[in-house]
């Protein structure tokens, strides 16, 4: 299956994108654990997107879309896989069209897990303490789900229209979460 996952931060996309990627035997593309560890090792990518991450903003579609075109091409992803943290406007999802059509594939369907703003909240607090992620401070929190709203949340209609929205409810234990992930797939 080729899929991708979506959500307001905190949803629960890293979670559910390993639980689901591995049940189904595909790799998890995720551009934020690939952003995390060049930050991480400090190279020059690293460096220049950690500020805007710590600013919370988004990275450049130039940079992302590349990343992405460049994984997908890959043997692995050749049979499947779940995009999470891309596409997140609707430039990169037509980004997204046009390298799945020059590798001659399409996408089976967008996840997208709804969780409501308190809760939200309350995991990103939790995953500041337990990571030490520097991106999720009170404000840049805040800010970042206001970024999603503005920017991320109209691919909710762009992949309803094109049928492939599947809306999953992201509240609950990571299991059941799951299981409502892999039962809406094989509706």
């Amino acid at each position: 299956m080729r899929l991708l996952i979506m959500g307001p931060p905190g949803a629960g996309k890293g979670t559910q994108g390993t639980k689901v990627a591995e049940e189904l035997g595909i790799p998890e593309i995720s551009t934020g654990a690939l952003f995390r560890w060049n930050i991480a090792n400090e190279t020059e990518l690293g460096l220049q997107v950690k500020a805007i991450i710590d600013a919370g903003d988004l990275v450049p579609d130039s940079v992302v879309e590349a990343l992405v075109a460049d994984r997908l091409a890959q043997p692995d992803a050749q049979p499947g896989f779940l995009l999470d943290g891309f596409p997140r406007t609707i430039h990169q999802a037509h980004d997204l069209e046009e390298i799945l059509a020059g590798l001659d594939m399409e996408l089976d369907a967008a996840i997208s897990l709804v969780v409501d703003a308190a809760t939200l909240a309350e995991r990103m607090k939790k995953r500041a303490a337990i990571e030490g992620r520097t991106d999720d401070t009170e404000e840049t929190m805040r800010h970042r789900i206001e970024v999603y709203e503005h920017e991320t949340s109209p691919l909710l209609t762009f992949y309803r229209e094109r049928g492939l929205l599947v809306e999953v409810d992201g509240l609950g234990d990571v299991d059941t979460v799951h299981d409502r992930i892999i039962s809406s797939l094989h509706k």
